[in-house]
């Protein structure tokens, strides 16, 4: 590997005289700079001045063959040091900001003396000597700009104060700078050092600060100064061996959406949540900081309270989770239900009999046990919706909801995938709507569940009071049948053996606390024996047939009491019903309906689609069903600017939609002359740039996907000017039917098929071949580029892949095949439209800045890796 060299280039250092300073001048004249050796030559706390420390340092560099001049200025006078630099050898590269005094002592003792000597050597004196150097480097299309923070500005220090805000505004400074001088190859860093010096010798022992050589600094400052060093707006922590880069880290944090007042309590429940670096992002500019903020600017928030935020708990879907049963578990869940409660009654032997006549069946409302059961299971460990802050001694179980797919299987392997599916408030207290699907082991769904669920005293944000309607009313006559059962006095012990285990159903001191004499029977258990009175009455006792069954519960039922269901007939598939107590005539279910099935349901087959079957399956499926492609969504696009110029002057902005799977890129031109939508093979530069899936752009144009939870979930990207997203909204103003029109006249036209292969038809051939034959061309009459660049250099392409080796170090040149893992001194890796460009003529060096070409091995190469220039 070649030395780092600095000829011809011109370094300012200030604090020069001692310590890392002159560590820093030393290191940088050895290897060829010209150097200003600045020093005011004053003790470490400000005071005092002399000439001897530059003096000496000159007077080492020049005894080792270098070239350096003295500066005896305060760097408050920052003009005067760069023009020295300037009236010397007329130039200005290199400028490390290194001065720094100490006026260490507690804040309760600190002078204002104190705080501005150090506000004005530090911030004050880095400012003017970058400032008059910064016309000449932007100018030159060159500079390297180097700022020294400390430990104690990054993480806070007892005595230093003064200091650390000095340090700490150093770094923000060199961001900026980093921000402002890159586009003039102006570079600034910042180092955070730890080194035996003037300034740390009050704070460590002297045995430590005898290790803490400056020398072991300066290799740093060096490398970020040098020309083939593109790192900016970097933060260094080095010292005693260590090299390290530092960031920024954020935790995920509570997002609260907009609309709604945010109290300090809230913030106090949501603190976990704000601290908990577990899920941590890092942003790297201010507009990736930004952006969970701009994004949330468009929320609206749902309500809510201390026990319900609906932001965070409608919609909320759990891990997926598995169960099993057998024809015991069906046959215990029977009998809890009262089945069988008559030995003579033979018709009921089928559900608790695996030998009955008619084979062994399940009762069809067994299908809420497995969902119940997930329910307490998810409770126990803790697995319970966010924003949902209520416990089981608020809530009552209010209605229920079941409907079987197919007549229950005498066992199963279940999947479980539940969310919250609605929540309504009703005024004092509040209702939660969570939706349990179960699904078999071949995939196919089995059971839909909806526990409604009334918590009390839960209410009362103004919110969406659901559907109001009073249903399943039973008409005003006669019920069509009855049936009266008595219930067993220790019904409720055997029903939770199918897995309620609430203890209000069994501990008598547990039911008393909650107002009740007695243990009460479970809700779910009346809701069993009116489905099974239903089933024998309208069904021919045959629960294959039965499809549905919604109830509400309002009352409750004690074991050894009277049920009474009386059930009218509306059609052959609909029974409303409702259910009361004999002994008290209470109503216990109400708004309650059965429905059933014309024809028992065939068992589903099981699924064979692999993934990549459906894979290829779904590549025309777009075109060939009602959802439109990408490019015919862009097609809608580009008919409502035509139809609607003045959306042009309304936006100003201009927009590159990046799709991938499969990749395309689109132009929306909402700024210049009527505006326009094309596709954008090219390169191109926009205001705005979208970086999302083609299936979730398809998604989001159809209304199917919310753009925030797409960009909060990471699933699209938006760079440039995230402010520009904002006025997208127009989107939604599209007239589906419209939008449904201009997509039938394009597939009519024969713009379908167009639309499905513009991918594959729009790939360009892969330019790599091509270029290397004519560097090779170039090679063979240009035999001083071996002399120029001696090194072997390796070419990785991806879209499409290739690799090939160009040898410019060994014998006349060469450029081939990469067949092997031969090493090289250097690596290019990038893109074969980079490589296109490339050869076009665009700057290694601006690819690379860009990130659109990655460098690997010796940077030392990289100025010489500009053969490319020409041959396209």
């Amino acid at each position: 590997m070649s030395d780092l060299r600095f000829d011809n280039r011109v370094a300012i250092v200030t604090g020069a005289g001692n310590g890392l300073g002159r560590s820093h001048a030393l290191l940088l004249a050895s290897r060829g700079c010209k150097v200003v050796v600045n020093d005011l030559g004053g003790g470490a706390t400000g005071s005092g001045k002399s000439s001897a420390a530059a003096d000496q340092v000159v007077a080492d560099i020049k005894a080792a063959g270098g070239e350096a001049v003295a500066n005896y200025d305060s760097v408050e006078d920052g003009a005067k040091i760069v023009q020295q630099a300037l009236d010397t050898w007329k130039r200005i590269d290199i400028v490390v900001n290194n001065a720094g005094i100490l006026r260490d002592t507690s804040f309760q003792k600190m002078s204002p003396e104190d705080w501005d000597l150090i506000y004005r050597v530090h911030v004050l004196g880095s400012f003017r000597v970058t400032k008059a150097a910064w016309d000449h480097m932007r100018d030159a299309g060159y500079g390297r700009i180097l700022f020294t923070a400390s430990a104690a500005g990054i993480y806070g220090n007892f005595g230093q104060a003064n200091y650390a805000m000095a340090k700490l505004g150093l770094v923000g400074f060199s961001n900026t700078l980093a921000i402002e001088g890159k586009k003039k190859n102006v570079l600034s860093n910042t180092i955070a050092p730890i080194a035996g010096s003037r300034l740390t010798e009050t704070i460590l022992p002297k045995d430590i600060t005898d290790a803490l050589k400056p020398e072991y600094v300066s290799p740093l400052v060096a490398w970020l100064c040098h020309e083939s060093c593109e790192e900016t707006g970097g933060l260094f922590e080095v010292g005693g061996g260590l090299f390290t880069k530092l960031r920024w880290e954020r935790t995920e944090g509570k997002l609260f959406k907009l609309g709604r007042a945010i109290s300090p309590e809230q913030v106090q429940k949501a603190w976990g949540a704000i601290t908990d670096f577990g899920k941590a992002t890092h942003p790297t500019d201010i507009t990736n900081s930004m952006q969970p903020v701009l994004g949330n600017l468009q929320s609206k928030s749902q309500g809510g309270n201390e026990f319900i935020d609906v932001d965070q708990a409608l919609g909320f879907e759990f891990p997926a989770q598995h169960s099993s049963y057998d024809e015991k578990d069906l046959a215990l869940y029977a009998l809890g239900i009262g089945a069988g409660s008559n030995p003579s009654d033979t018709g009921e032997l089928q559900y608790v009999y695996e030998n009955a006549g008619d084979g062994f069946k399940a009762i069809p409302t067994f299908g809420v046990v497995p969902a119940l059961k997930l329910v307490f299971e998810m409770a126990k460990k803790g697995q319970v919706a966010p924003g949902l802050n209520y416990g089981f001694d608020r809530i009552l179980h209010g209605e229920q909801y079941t409907e079987i797919a197919r007549p229950l299987p005498p066992n199963a392997q279940l999947t479980h995938k539940a969310k919250v599916k609605n929540i309504y408030d009703k005024g004092r207290h509040a209702i939660v709507v969570t939706e349990i699907k179960s699904f078999d082991d071949a995939g196919n769904l089995l059971v839909t569940n909806e526990i409604t669920t009334f918590v009390r005293g839960a209410g009362g944000w103004g919110g969406d009071r659901g559907p109001t309607a009073e249903i399943n009313l039973p008409p005003n006559r006669e019920p069509d049948a009855t049936v009266t059962e008595k219930i067993s006095e220790s019904q409720a012990l055997l029903y939770r053996l199918s897995g309620d285990i609430n203890p209000l159903h069994v501990d008598p001191s547990f039911a008393k606390a909650f107002g009740f004499d007695r243990p009460i029977l479970h809700g779910l258990c009346t809701f069993g024996y009116a489905a099974r009175h239903v089933i024998k009455q309208f069904s021919n006792n045959d629960p294959r047939y039965f499809k549905s069954i919604k109830v509400r519960f309002t009352d409750s039922v004690f074991p050894g009491e009277t049920l009474i269901t009386e059930m009218w007939k509306e059609s052959d598939n609909r029974i409303v019903f409702r259910c009361r107590v004999k002994e008290r005539e209470k109503a216990v279910i109400s708004n309650a309906a059965i429905e059933l099935y014309s024809e028992i349901p065939k068992v589903a087959e099981k699924k064979a689609a692999t993934a990549a079957s459906a894979s290829s399956a779904s590549a025309n499926a777009n075109a060939n069903s009602g959802e439109a492609t990408s490019s015919e969504a862009f097609a809608v696009i580009r008919d409502y600017v035509e139809t609607h110029p003045d959306i042009v002057g309304q936006v100003g902005k201009t927009y590159l939609f990046r799709l991938s799977g499969p990749d395309s890129a689109w132009m929306v031109d909402l700024k210049n002359g009527k505006g326009g939508v094309s596709s954008a093979s090219a390169p191109s530069k926009a205001d705005c740039t979208l970086d999302i899936s083609d299936s979730d752009f398809r998604d989001l144009v159809a209304g199917k996907a919310d753009p925030q939870k797409l960009y909060f979930g990471g699933k699209m990207k938006i760079g440039g000017d995230v402010m520009a997203s904002q006025k997208l909204m127009f989107l939604k103003k599209i007239d589906p039917a419209r939008a449904t029109e201009v997509v039938k006249k394009l597939r009519a036209s024969g713009g379908a098929q167009a639309a499905t292969t513009t991918t594959t038809s729009a790939a360009k051939a892969a330019k790599a071949p091509a270029i290397v034959k004519a560097l090779a061309e170039r090679i063979a009459k240009t035999p001083t580029l071996v002399k120029e660049v001696g090194a072997v250099v390796q070419i990785v392409v991806t879209s499409p892949d290739a690799s090939f080796v160009v040898d410019l170090k060994n014998g006349a040149g060469s450029v081939k095949e990469r067949i092997d893992s031969s090493p090289a001194d250097v690596t290019l890796k990038m893109s074969d439209e980079d490589l296109e460009a490339l050869a076009k003529g665009e700057s290694l060096r601006d690819l690379y800045q860009r990130g659109r070409v990655r460098l690997d091995g010796d940077a030392h190469f990289a100025p010489k890796l500009d053969f490319w220039k020409g041959l396209v």
